[in-house]
C-alpha cells in the first residue's frame, strides 16, 4: 500500500517479531501431455498432492530401486481444471485485497513449455488470470471510477490529486489531440483474439467496494530481457522483434529507429522499489486494458526453441495499480488530501521457462538469453532458500536481492509489503522428469518462507454513506422542484408567465420637456413592480427556509438511522471478527491436520523402508546361518578328518617308540652279554690260574650271540615306511628352572582343594599375589597368571599342572586370560618299579630325574612314562 507523506519519511523500522505472518501459497497446475503414447512421470495423488515417477531408462539409485517423491502443495489443479476455476481460487482473493488497498505478487514458475503464458493470459475464451482479474476489477469500481486525469502519477511512485479545473484542461488536451486525424491502423479496432476473451456469463464482481471512494485503474508493461529492464508501453518506433533494414542487409542508424533504453530501478519515499521512466496508462475499461496489454505484448521478445514454437525470452511484469481517495463531506467532490491517497497495486509475473542447453540446442543470442534466464532463477531460489534459513534458524543473513533485477523489483513483497502466490506449472512428460523435479524442490522450500500479512489502511474520519446521501438529496430536490413547477431557469414558457404577472409598464414616450406626469405613473409602476418583486423574493426565501428545515429534520432522521445501521454494521463486524477468527482457526486444524497426514505418510514411507529393510536382513541372516552351518558342517568333517589323522599318526609314533624301546633293549642285552663275556673271560683267567696250581683247566666255552630272530621279526612287523630318526625334533635343554622366574607379576590361584606335597624343586614365584578364588581387582593388577591344578595319574600317585598364561585388558574393560603354557610336577618313589626302567641297574639313576626340571609343555602324554616336549 502506498502511503504519502510530508517531505521524505524515515526509514523504516523493523517489523516487531510477534507480526501475524503467512506463508506463501504456492499452486501446481498441470499440464496435459501433447499425445496419448507419450510416457507420463506426474501423478495427481489428491487434491493437494502430486507423485513423481521416475521414467524408464532413467539412472536407479543405490539400491538399484526408482525412488517415488510426493510433494504437497495449497492446491493442486488437474489437466481438466478450467481457467474459472483456478481464478476463484488463486487471484480472486489477491483482486478483493487490492480494493482493500493491499498489495500482491502473483507469478507463473516452471520449465520451458510447461503453460506459464497460458495460465497467465489464456486463449479466446478461455481467458487466463490477468484478463478475468481486470475483468473483475472493473466490475467492482465501474460505477464509482473518476473522470480521466483527476488522479495523476507524480512520476516517484506516486499519485496527486487534481482539481477539476486541471483535470478539465488535461481532457481537453487529449481530446485535441485525438481529433487531429491518423492513418488507420488495426490497432483501433479491438483484437480479434481478445474481443471474446472471457464468457459473460463467467463475469465475476466484488460486493464489498467502499462507495465513499472515486477510483482510478493504472497499468504499465515492462519485461526483463537479460537482466535489463525495458518499458513495452514506451511510444518508439523500434522494434525489438521485427528491427528495421535497409536494402542490403544494412542496419538502420538513423536517430528516429534508436532501440529503446533501458530503466532503473528506484526508491521511492516510503522505501518501495519502482522502474523510474516506466509508462503508466489510466485505463476506464476492461477493453481499454486489453488494449493496452495487447500492445505491450506484441513488443515483448519470444523465439522459436527445440522444445517451445513461441518460448518466452523474458520475464515479463504487467502491474495493476489502483488509487482511491473519499468524497468529501457533501459527498460530491474528491477530497482535495494527498495523505488521505491511498495507492495499491498488484503485480502479474510470467517468469520465462528454465532450460536445458543441452536439450535445446541453444547458440548464439538464444544461448546468452537462456544463461540469463538460469541465472535469474536461480539467485530467486537464492533468497528464497536465505529467508527461510532466517526464518527457522533466527539467522539474520542478508538476502542477495541485488544480485538480479527479478528479485530487487519484489524484495518489498517478501519483507511484508503483500500477499505472495506462486502458480508451478508442471508438463507430465518423461523428458521433462529431472526439470521438474528441480522445479518440485524449489516449490516446496519455497512454501516454508512466510512473508508478514498486510495491515488494514487506517479509516477515514468521515461520515459514511455521504455518495448516497448526496444522491438521494440530487433527487429529492428535483423531485421538488418539479411539485412546484419545476426549476426557473428550467422553462422558458414559466419564466414568460411569471414576467406577465407583473404590472404592465405604462407608455414611456416624451413629447413635451414640460411633461411631469409621465415619470411620475413610469415610477409608480417600477415601485409597484418592486414591492411585488420583494414580496416574491421574501416568500421564496421563507420557502426556501421552509425546505431548509424539512432538510435538515430530514438530514436528523437519516443521521439517526444511520447511527442505528453503524451499530447494526458494528455487531455485524464483530460477528465478522467472531467469524474470522474461527475459519482461522478451522484452516489452522486443517493445516494442523494436513501436516499430521503429511507426516502419517512420511511415517508409513519410513515403516515400509524399514519393513523392506528388515526383510533383506533377515533374508541376509538366513543366508548368513546357512553359512554358518555349512561352515559347522565343514569344520565337523575337518574335526573328524583330524581325530584320524591323529590317530593314525598316533599308532605310526607308537609303533616307533616300540620299534626303538626294542632296539635300545636289544643294544642293552649287546652290553650285557659283552659285559658277562668278560666277566667270564675273567673267570676263565682266574680259573685258569688256579688251574695252573691245582691241574689244567678246561677252555671255556664261547657264550653264545643272542639270536636275531626276534629283531627280523619285529622288523617284518613294522610299517613300511618308518620314520628316520634324523626327523625327530631336537630337544633343546633349558637352563632356566621355570618360566615363573622372571619379573612380571603372577596372580597365583591355588584352589584351597589342593594338597601340599613334597615334590623337589617347587616353583618359586616371588611377586606373586596368592588367592583362592581369581576376583577382576587382582587380575588388574598382574600381567602373569597361574593355576594350579591337582589330578590323579595313572599310576597312583598325585599329579599337579601348573597352568600358566597371559593377562590382557578387553574392549569392555574387563580382564581377560590367555593360556600359553603348562608345566607338570609329579613325586615318584625311586625305590619302586617304573616303567620307564626296562633293564639294567645302570640306567635306573640316569632315568629318576624329576620331572619337574625338564622345560614346559603345552601338551602332556603318558603313553609308556613318556612326555612330549614343547617345540622351541
Amino acid at each position: 500500500m502506498q502511503r504519502a507523506g510530508k517531505g521524505r519519511t524515515p526509514r523504516r523500522p523493523k517489523k516487531p517479531s510477534n507480526i501475524e505472518k503467512d506463508p506463501v501459497g504456492v499452486y501446481c497446475r498441470i499440464r496435459p501431455l501433447g499425445g496419448e503414447d507419450e510416457e507420463c512421470c506426474v501423478e495427481m495423488i489428491s487434491r493437494s498432492t502430486i507423485q513423481l515417477h521416475a521414467p524408464d531408462g532413467l539412472k536407479a539409485n543405490r539400491n538399484g530401486e526408482y525412488k517415488e517423491t510426493q510433494y504437497c502443495f495449497k492446491k493442486v489443479f488437474g489437466i481438466k481444471t478450467t481457467q474459472i476455476e483456478l481464478f476463484e481460487d488463486v487471484a480472486k482473493p489477491l483482486i478483493e485485497d487490492l480494493i482493500h488497498c493491499k498489495n500482491g505478487l502473483l507469478f507463473t514458475y516452471g520449465v520451458t513449455g510447461s503453460g506459464k503464458t497460458y495460465t497467465m493470459t489464456g486463449s479466446p475464451g478461455e481467458g487466463g488470470l490477468l484478463p478475468r482479474s481486470l475483468d473483475m476489477l472493473f466490475n467492482s469500481i465501474g460505477p464509482f471510477q473518476a473522470k480521466r486525469f483527476v488522479f495523476k502519477p507524480d512520476e516517484k511512485n506516486g499519485i496527486e490529486v487534481q482539481n477539476q479545473v486541471d483535470a478539465l484542461l488535461e481532457r481537453q488536451k487529449r481530446d485535441n489531440q485525438q481529433s487531429v486525424p491518423r492513418t488507420p491502423s488495426s490497432r483501433q479496432r479491438p483484437d480479434p483474439e481478445f474481443a471474446d476473451m472471457i464468457n459473460p456469463d463467467q463475469a465475476c464482481k466484488f460486493e464489498g467496494v467502499d462507495e465513499d471512494c472515486c477510483y482510478s485503474v493504472f497499468v504499465s508493461y515492462i519485461e526483463i530481457y537479460n537482466n535489463y529492464i525495458y518499458d513495452l508501453l514506451e511510444d518508439a518506433p523500434f522494434d525489438p522483434v521485427r528491427p528495421k533494414w535497409l536494402d542490403g542487409n544494412t542496419p538502420v542508424w538513423n536517430k528516429e529507429f534508436m532501440p529503446p533504453q533501458s530503466k532503473i530501478l528506484r526508491e521511492d519515499q516510503n522505501h518501495n522499489m519502482y522502474v523510474a521512466g516506466c509508462t503508466e496508462v489510466e485505463v476506464k475499461s476492461t477493453e481499454e486494458a486489453f488494449e493496452v496489454f495487447w500492445k505491450g505484448q506484441k513488443k515483448r521478445r519470444i523465439a522459436n526453441t527445440e522444445l517451445n514454437r513461441e518460448s518466452s525470452r523474458s520475464h515479463s511484469v504487467f502491474t495493476v495499480k489502483l488509487a482511491q481517495a473519499p468524497l468529501d463531506a457533501d459527498g460530491d467532490h474528491i477530497l482535495q488530501d494527498k495523505s488521505q491517497v491511498n495507492v495499491s497495486q498488484l503485480c502479474l509475473v510470467d517468469l520465462a521457462g528454465s532450460e536445458r542447453t543441452s536439450r535445446t540446442r541453444a547458440e548464439g543470442s538464444r544461448l546468452r538469453e537462456a544463461g540469463n534466464i538460469n541465472q535469474s532463477l536461480m539467485t530467486l531460489r537464492t533468497c528464497m532458500e536465505v529467508l527461510r534459513e532466517n526464518q527457522m534458524c533466527g539467522t539474520n543473513r542478508m538476502v542477495p536481492y541485488r544480485d538480479s533485477k527479478v528479485t530487487h523489483l519484489f524484495k518489498n513483497y517478501f519483507d511484508g509489503e503483500g500477499k505472495v502466490r506462486m502458480v508451478v506449472c508442471v508438463n507430465p512428460k518423461a523428458e521433462d522428469y529431472e526439470e521438474t523435479l528441480l522445479v518440485m524442490r524449489f516449490a516446496e522450500m519455497t512454501q516454508e518462507v512466510e512473508v508478514a500479512r498486510p495491515v488494514d489502511r487506517p479509516i477515514c474520519g468521515l461520515t459514511p454513506g455521504r455518495r448516497q446521501r448526496n444522491q438521494a438529496f440530487k433527487d429529492e430536490l428535483s423531485r421538488r422542484l418539479e411539485e412546484r413547477g419545476g426549476p426557473v431557469n428550467g422553462d422558458p414558457v414559466q419564466l414568460n408567465q411569471l414576467i406577465e404577472s407583473l404590472p404592465p409598464l405604462p407608455p414611456c414616450e416624451l413629447s413635451d420637456p414640460s411633461d411631469d406626469q409621465t415619470l411620475p405613473r413610469l415610477m409608480e409602476v417600477l415601485e409597484r413592480r418592486y414591492r411585488i418583486r420583494q414580496k416574491m423574493t421574501e416568500q421564496f426565501n421563507q420557502t426556501a427556509n421552509n425546505m431548509k428545515y424539512t432538510l435538515q429534520q430530514f438530514e436528523s432522521q437519516f443521521s439517526s438511522k444511520e447511527n442505528v445501521l453503524h451499530d447494526q454494521r458494528s455487531k455485524l463486524g464483530e460477528k465478522d471478527k467472531v467469524i474470522a477468527n474461527q475459519r482461522t482457526e478451522i484452516e489452522r486444524l486443517e493445516k494442523k491436520s494436513k501436516t499430521l497426514e503429511y507426516k502419517i505418510d512420511i511415517l508409513q514411507k519410513t515403516t515400509e523402508m524399514y519393513e523392506q529393510d528388515k526383510r533383506s536382513l533377515q533374508q541376509e541372516l538366513e543366508g548368513r546361518e546357512q553359512r554358518l552351518q555349512k561352515e559347522l558342517a565343514e569344520r565337523r568333517r575337518m574335526e573328524q578328518r583330524m581325530q584320524g589323522m591323529v590317530t593314525d599318526t598316533k599308532l605310526k609314533w607308537e609303533r616307533e617308540c616300540e620299534r626303538r624301546v626294542n632296539a635300545k633293549q636289544l643294544e642293552l642285552q649287546n652290553k650285557l652279554w659283552v659285559k658277562d663275556e668278560k666277566l667270564k673271560q675273567l673267570k676263565a683267567i682266574v680259573t685258569e690260574n688256579g688251574g695252573a696250581s691245582g691241574g689244567p683247566a678246561e677252555p671255556p666255552r664261547k657264550p653264545e650271540r643272542p639270536s636275531r630272530e626276534r629283531d627280523r621279526n619285529i622288523a617284518e612287523k613294522r610299517s613300511a615306511s618308518p620314520t628316520p630318526l634324523s626327523t625327530i625334533p631336537p630337544v633343546h635343554p633349558m637352563h632356566r628352572r621355570s618360566h615363573s622366574a622372571g619379573g612380571e607379576k603372577w596372580v597365583d590361584h591355588k584352589p584351597a582343594s589342593n594338597l601340599d606335597l613334597d615334590t623337589v624343586m617347587q616353583p618359586i614365584i616371588p611377586n606373586a599375589i596368592k588367592v583362592s578364588t581369581p576376583n577382576e581387582k587382582a587380575l588388574s593388577k598382574c600381567h602373569k597368571y597361574v593355576l594350579r591344578h591337582q589330578e590323579l595319574a595313572s599310576d597312583g600317585e598325585i599329579e599337579t599342572k601348573l597352568i600358566k598364561g597371559n593377562v590382557f585388558k578387553t574392549r569392555g574393560g574387563g580382564q581377560a586370560v590367555e593360556f600359553t603354557d603348562i608345566e607338570t610336577l609329579k613325586q615318584e618313589d625311586p625305590t619302586a618299579p617304573s616303567r620307564k626302567r626296562r633293564s639294567g641297574s645302570r640306567e635306573g639313576p640316569a632315568q629318576t630325574d624329576d620331572i619337574e626340571n625338564r622345560p614346559p609343555v603345552a601338551n602332556i602324554s603318558s603313553s609308556h612314562g613318556y612326555q612330549k616336549r614343547r617345540r622351541p
